[in-house]
């Protein structure tokens, strides 16, 4: 499973590539925004800054929602770095754009998918990841979990390449559970993947491990 960290803080990006275990990152307007980063070029030269900390999948969103639009965007987003990863929403025109950036040999990240029939789509339109929304189903009343289910199996089915990238991962237990079902990637905050360290009975052993070694060297 790939690990992708949720957020346009580069402190926390970097703190996450070094831990050793960071594959991407995702971003939107609305983490770009909680960083205070806005305008057109001040946002292209934070995703650069982005692509020179990790090796490799800088999801960066398009904000048209129109075709023409969008691939006009995507394309002046994918000429930043090579590791820049199209990020498109789950419309009409999106699915065309999809479509359209694959047969150019740009890779792309449908998300905002809240069905499986959506994430057929993208597949079917040449997508490189999908992107389902965990949290945001939970929070009003569906599983998030079972359409990650259903996405694997269908995509299983048939044989499709597009890799599934779990999104609005709200704690480690929505991680566990999307490496369980077999989704090939998750995105969620720093804080998520931190929380994989924790268990108390760890912290129990050690202080144990640490308490015999002092008393055996007499201190």
């Amino acid at each position: 499973m790939k690990f992708f960290i949720d957020t346009a803080n580069l402190t926390e990006i970097r703190e996450a590539y070094d831990l050793g275990v960071l594959d991407g990152v995702t971003t939107n307007p609305s983490l770009m925004a909680k960083e205070g980063i806005s305008g057109d070029e001040r946002v292209k030269a934070h995703y650069k800054a982005i692509c020179d900390i990790v090796d490799d999948n800088v999801s960066a969103e398009v904000i048209a929602t129109d075709f023409d639009g969008m691939i006009k965007e995507g394309k002046e987003l994918a000429k930043l770095d090579d590791k820049i990863v199209v990020k498109i929403p789950m419309i009409k025109d999106g699915v065309k754009a999809i479509k359209r950036f694959h047969s150019e040999g740009i890779r792309t990240n449908c998300t905002l998918i809240f069905g499986p029939g959506q994430a057929l789509l993208a597949a079917k339109a040449g997508a490189t990841y999908v992107s389902p929304f965990v949290g945001r189903l939970d929070d009003i009343s569906y599983d998030g979990l079972e359409l990650i289910d259903q996405i694997v199996q269908i995509y299983q089915n048939y044989g499709y390449a597009t890799q599934v990238l779990a999104a609005s991962i709200r704690h480690t237990m929505h991680l566990i559970k999307c490496a369980e079902i077999g989704a090939d990637v998750v995105t969620c905050p720093l804080k998520v993947i931190t929380g994989l360290l924790n268990h108390p009975l760890t912290d129990a052993g050690l202080a144990q491990f640490l308490a015999d070694h002092a008393k055996a060297a007499g201190k």
